[in-house]
């Protein structure tokens, strides 16, 4: 410890290019982490707010919710420890009931308020009435909405009166309007239906599923999710990302410390000389590298959490600390084992050779 950190107090420059380098990975690791776990949730927040166990689809629906089509006999016959039933559709309202405002794609929710599909109010009440509707945090961040604004809904006359707000309420990355039964049929079909035999969605199980109808398939929650459109194809993309950026952030700082080694060979070979042990100046080279790329990832973290702050709330990005220690850890622990090459190469100088 002493040497390695005597010799970057000496070459204060030298060591800080390289920390400036593992702090530019690290930030942009960390940042591309914050962006992966934005969408991720994005895509699936509105589903792990059900926490439930399965969902009943049509059979020819290819585990889509979108083109699921389940009669309400079919939901009837479901046997089952707790079960909701589910109407979703994707739509277009505009923001402040006026058609010369923003555009906004959400994902309309028909669910019954007595059942568990229904969200956490965090402000304003649960819908009690047609046309009411209870809508996620992001349209008042975002678009200034308010209690008692109304919603018009592209291509219908309808409106929607917004009575309350819920947290992380999305689904394909829309915001979640979530409204009774008899509100989705009217946005669906009209008024050409009665309330008893309009189709839904799917059917939501807590518990066990004990029979169901042979038009329907049983598939868990976390299938349903990786199932969901790009859902799986983002996630392994950005983590092919992540994963390729902290092998580059290691095989960078081990080619960093691999040169200062070669430039201080003569030195080393000289300490081995006067009698200090090859593990001494091993061991300085490795607590120098951990301190090098542990500095620099501090200074990322820092940086992302200072960005998070100032993005823009239609950016999906989200910090979890849990993930970002598993990175920063590993990072850690893959650029100390790139420093035993340098470690290697300390063992084999030869102190006469070095000093001549």
């Amino acid at each position: 410890m002493f040497l390695a950190l005597n010799e970057m107090k000496h070459s204060k420059l030298r060591y800080a290019l390289v920390i400036g380098v593992v702090f530019l990975i690290a930030y942009l690791v960390f940042f591309l982490t914050g962006l992966a776990y934005g969408l991720a949730q994005a895509n699936r927040s509105g589903i792990d707010k059900w926490q439930a166990d399965y969902i009943l689809l049509s059979d020819e629906a290819n585990l889509t919710l979108n083109r699921s089509v389940v009669s309400m006999q079919q939901a009837k016959e479901i046997k089952a420890d707790q079960k909701a039933i589910l109407g979703q559709l994707s739509g277009v309202v505009y923001a402040k009931g006026q058609t010369d405002d923003p555009k906004i794609d959400v994902s309309f929710f028909g669910i019954q308020a007595d059942e568990f599909l229904k969200p956490a109010i965090n402000q304003g009440k649960m819908f009690s009435k047609d046309n009411e509707v209870v809508v996620d945090q992001s349209l008042k961040d975002q678009y200034n909405l308010a209690l008692g604004d109304r919603l018009v809904i592209a291509d219908n006359t309808q409106t929607l009166k917004i009575v309350g707000f819920t947290k992380q309420a999305t689904f394909n990355v829309a915001p979640i309007i979530y409204m009774n039964l008899t509100t989705y049929k009217n946005i669906r079909f009209g008024q050409t239906q009665t309330d008893q035999d309009f189709p839904i969605s799917a059917v939501i199980v807590k518990g066990q599923v004990k029979n169901y109808p042979k038009q329907l398939e049983k598939i868990a929650i976390p299938t349903f999710i990786k199932e969901l459109p790009g859902y799986r194809a983002q996630n392994l993309t950005f983590g092919f990302m992540i994963g390729f950026l902290i092998a580059i952030a290691a095989i960078v700082i081990g080619i960093f410390i691999y040169i200062l080694t070669m430039q201080k060979k003569a030195i080393f070979g000289v300490m081995k000389a006067q009698g200090i042990a090859s593990f001494y100046i091993g061991k300085s080279v490795l607590i120098q590298t951990c301190i090098l790329t542990f500095l620099g990832i501090g200074l990322g973290l820092i940086c992302t959490y200072g960005s998070s702050l100032v993005l823009p709330k239609a950016v999906p990005f989200l910090i979890h600390w849990p993930f970002y220690l598993v990175i920063g850890l590993g990072m850690l622990i893959i650029a100390g084992a790139s420093s035993l090459f340098s470690v290697g190469t300390i063992v084999k100088i030869d102190p006469l050779k070095a000093i001549s």
